[in-house]
């Protein structure tokens, strides 16, 4: 497949769209991010990636703590409008029409409407360039019950997930695998010779 060369650019894609919720204990804001991610597993960490210049970048500071809340088709509008607007100007909860409740680990709102919630706390600010990583311990997951099966299984491909990609958001299409599919051993299927067998097996047992 032939290529192109360009120098280096932030074309990584897909990636989150994801609504950050944010309180400093006065203030409070909700913006969209999508420079976010996980950076280690076992401590949780994950980070936002935040410019100097917005609104929220002053109230994570001073506060220390947000959450990522995951978004959905349902939540694709107020998803973008979060991305536009500034809360320097207005309240984006009302204006975007975002119910919240309290965190459960940290001094911050989190979406009802989001079907999983990250709360973090931030450990370091990292200074990039452009932007500031705001480098965060994961301290606690809320997951929307619906969800979550009798045995406790998170079934997170039914919340109907939203990513961002190259200026557009898309719905998360159909699985085509899982982790490990490609080098995971088929079950055999029986010769018919051995499943014959087992039938007159069957048949002897049952008479």
């Amino acid at each position: 497949m032939a290529k192109i060369q360009w120098r280096g650019g932030t074309l990584l894609s897909p990636v989150p769209a994801a609504l950050i919720t944010c309180s400093d204990g006065k203030r409070r804001n909700v913006f969209t991010v999508a420079w976010t991610g996980i950076v280690c597993s076992d401590p949780p960490k994950t980070y936002i990636s935040v410019r100097p210049s917005r609104h929220s970048y002053d109230i994570l500071k001073k506060g220390g703590v947000f959450a990522i809340n995951l978004t959905t088709k349902a939540l694709a509008r107020q998803t973008d409008m979060c991305g536009v607007y500034t809360g320097a100007k207005m309240d984006k909860f009302e204006r975007c029409q975002l119910s919240t409740e309290q965190a459960n680990e940290i001094d911050c709102p989190i979406l009802q409407d989001s079907p999983l919630v990250l709360e973090c706390r931030v450990c370091d600010i990292i200074p990039l360039g452009s932007h500031d990583m705001f480098l965060a311990d994961i301290l606690a997951v809320d997951v929307e019950d619906s969800l979550v099966d009798e045995s406790g299984k998170l079934h997170l491909e039914r919340a109907d997930l939203i990513a961002y990609s190259h200026g557009g958001y898309f719905e998360l299409g159909k699985q085509i695998g899982s982790f490990g599919y490609a080098v995971r051993k088929k079950k055999k299927k029986p010769s018919p010779k051995k499943a014959g067998q087992k039938r007159t097996n069957q048949e002897k047992t049952n008479s």
